[in-house]
């Protein structure tokens, strides 16, 4: 008799599990965050204080607006998404470095990081490890609030387009935020100095820089009148304004939005200036994605960098 038993074919790991699997990081942090019920009580709070806010929302224009029946659906959605999406930007600059600004300067506190640094663990799989695997939990906060994202969408007057924008300006923002936290840990030997870094970083980003932008804007307004017969300051005052515009997330949504409604387009827009010229310009998302991706590859190297430069 045969007692042998049969051979099972197995399944090859998939290349995320795989990537995994060579980057014990990323699995020891998230075991140890999703380990217990703090991840969940979290995840559940934050989804009831967005859940709150959405119904504030409705009783708020319910209380407030007499439109007619076929116009309210129209509304209240487009009022809730946007609503929704910039408290999620806004509360996403300062949760993501939340997640980071301890990664490195916590091992130190805690007498691991020079444990960690004699394995075989590489600068770059140590820093791309940690900022995995708080990545990896904030874009868990971040899908979690989709579905009220998709009420809205589905009460009318938010587009499919608009909602995956929206999660795309998320993620990256999650990402760029993260980086900056990453990168103040490995510059700094303590976890509160890093954090306070931080989130003076993510203030001057979210609150300093639009406030000055809309009082130089307010100084320079009869300035900017006179420009107009001079194509060419016209222009380079526009090109200074959006671009500054686009490194707040929150002033990207809103330009994005502009765009979408007067232009009907996602991608590229043509531009009228006084003098009839048109000039063709990206979407306000693509020029947010573009600088944010390239400042947190720079801010990564730099980390790795330090991390390599502590070990000498």
């Amino acid at each position: 008799m045969n007692t042998t038993t049969p051979d099972f074919p197995t399944q090859p790991p998939s290349i995320w599990g795989a990537w995994l699997r060579r980057n014990p990081i990323v699995l020891k942090e998230l075991r140890g965050r999703m380990r217990g019920a703090r991840a969940f009580v979290m995840l559940t709070i934050y989804v009831g204080l967005m859940s709150l806010f959405t119904v504030l929302l409705y009783m708020i224009y319910t209380a407030s607006s007499t439109v007619t029946l076929s116009t309210t659906g129209s509304a209240i959605g487009q009022l809730i998404f946007g609503g929704v999406l910039a408290v999620e930007l806004f509360l996403v600059c300062f949760i993501a470095p939340a997640f980071t600004a301890g990664a490195i300067s916590g091992e130190r506190e805690h007498q691991t990081y020079y444990l960690l640094r004699t394995t075989l663990l590489s600068a770059q799989r140590l820093v791309f490890g940690k900022l995995t695997s708080a990545m990896a939990y904030i874009v868990l906060l971040l899908f979690v609030a989709v579905p009220l994202q998709s009420l809205a969408f589905l009460m009318g007057g938010v587009t499919i387009a608009e909602v995956l924008l929206s999660v795309e300006l998320l993620v990256v923002t999650a990402i760029g935020y993260g980086a900056v936290g990453i990168f103040f840990s490995t510059t700094t030997r303590r976890t509160l100095s890093a954090s306070i870094l931080t989130y003076v970083f993510a203030l001057l980003i979210t609150v300093v820089l639009p406030l000055a932008a809309l009082v130089v804007l307010s100084l320079t307004s009869i300035w900017m009148f006179t420009a107009s017969s001079q194509p060419v300051l016209e222009i380079l005052i526009f090109l200074i304004f959006a671009l500054l515009a686009c490194t707040n997330p929150i002033a990207t949504a809103i330009l994005t939005e502009v765009v979408l409604q007067q232009h009907g387009t996602a991608f590229v827009f043509t531009q009228t200036f006084s003098n009839g010229l048109n000039i063709p310009l990206p979407s306000p998302w693509i020029v947010y994605t573009l600088v944010y991706g390239v400042g947190t590859l720079v801010l990564v190297l730099l980390s790795v960098r330090r991390v390599r430069q502590v070990d000498v």
